[in-house]
């Protein structure tokens, strides 16, 4: 009988579907990551975890330092969901600011044997040191949150908010420098309790308790990439 391509069930003609998840491949890697350094992490520490074999890995996602940034961006990215989803439900910036820690410091606190703190400030700071494209990362991770809160000042003060001796991007850097700073004392060992308060002084250093404006709905439901 004349073989006929046409007939053969999709499977075969096209090869065989993949058997691994992305997403869970790239969660497994990063939680390697989060827990070792990069550093202290190899391919094969990677393909154990995720259950690939290196050469499907590499075909798959790359060397390691393209599986590392790309947990990098993911890390990145679901933390910016969330801050605009918290944004969203927030009349006011000391509302936002409050929530936008308390939802930090959960993050910070989990680890199943000590806390992890920030998988960025946690992981790339190190690495930065002696990887230029991880360094770019960071520094530009560190800017986007810098210009996001800046805007966020700065509409704050258009709409009623007394206004500060410090500027608008002074006090952005402020509070993005108390974000790592939770992060770091968290790894550290620091209690829920040291945390709060922390982040508490923050809030009541930037928003006094006084101001009382809303934020208006469209800089709420704004883009974080806008900003």
């Amino acid at each position: 009988m004349e073989h006929n391509d046409a007939a053969a069930p999709p499977s075969k003609r096209l090869g065989r579907p993949r058997k691994y998840d992305p997403d869970q491949a790239l969660n497994r890697a990063a939680e390697l990551f989060w827990r070792s350094g990069y550093s202290a992490v190899s391919l094969d520490d990677i393909a154990r975890a995720t259950g690939m074999n290196r050469p499907s890995l590499a075909a798959a996602f790359g060397d390691k330092q393209v599986i590392y940034l790309r947990t990098l961006a993911r890390y990145r990215d679901a933390s910016r969901s969330q801050a605009l989803r918290l944004l969203s439900d927030s009349k006011t910036l000391r509302d936002f600011l409050r929530r936008f820690y308390a939802a930090a410091i959960d993050v910070y606190l989990a680890g199943e044997v000590a806390a992890l703190g920030c998988y960025s400030i946690g992981t790339a700071a190190t690495q930065a040191v002696t990887d230029p494209e991880v360094r770019s990362f960071l520094a530009s991770s560190i800017d986007d949150t810098d210009a996001f809160l800046a805007a966020l000042f700065r509409s704050a003060e258009k709409h009623g908010e007394p206004r500060s001796s410090l500027s608008a991007k002074g006090r952005a850097r402020i509070a993005t420098a108390t974000l790592h700073s939770l992060a770091i004392r968290a790894r550290s060992g620091a209690t829920r309790s040291d945390l709060c308060e922390i982040a508490n002084s923050a809030v009541e250093l930037l928003c006094p308790r006084g101001a009382k404006f809303e934020l208006p709905v469209r800089v709420r439901q704004g883009s974080f990439r806008e900003r």
